[in-house]
């Protein structure tokens, strides 16, 4: 019997990752990158520390509008202030955040279940 989950030829899924490197759909990307369910766009970020309002303004602007976010902080969970994890509720997102291996992986089930969901991702 295949249980290899359907995925949809347009939904993104995580390959691989490891030290400052993503492979999303066969494609090798290089630092920081923000993976949503069709495209991958690179971030600019390198810490978790530099997390704000205005270096998720792309997760903002998508359309159909993303219903999770998954914050992957690089090889450890750092957290971002709680006045921040607030700003980014009040603006209508829902943010998870974990270590980048984690939320690769947390992706990869959103998409097979079809969700709107975006990773923000800081290399290990």
């Amino acid at each position: 019997m295949d249980i290899t989950p359907a995925v949809p030829e347009n939904r993104m899924l995580i390959d691989s990752y490891g030290p400052g490197r993503f492979q999303v759909r066969g494609v090798a990307y290089q630092g920081p990158v923000i993976v949503f369910p069709t495209h991958v766009v690179p971030w600019s970020l390198t810490r978790a520390s530099d997390v704000s309002l205005d270096a998720l303004s792309l997760v903002q602007q998508e359309s159909p509008p993303i219903e999770v976010l998954l914050l992957g902080t690089g090889a450890r969970m750092e957290m971002i202030p709680s006045a921040l994890r607030d700003a980014i509720r009040n603006a209508g997102l829902s943010m998870d955040i974990m270590k980048t291996g984690a939320a690769c992986r947390t992706f990869n089930v959103l998409m097979i279940e079809g969700r709107r969901a975006a990773a923000a991702l800081i290399p290990e």
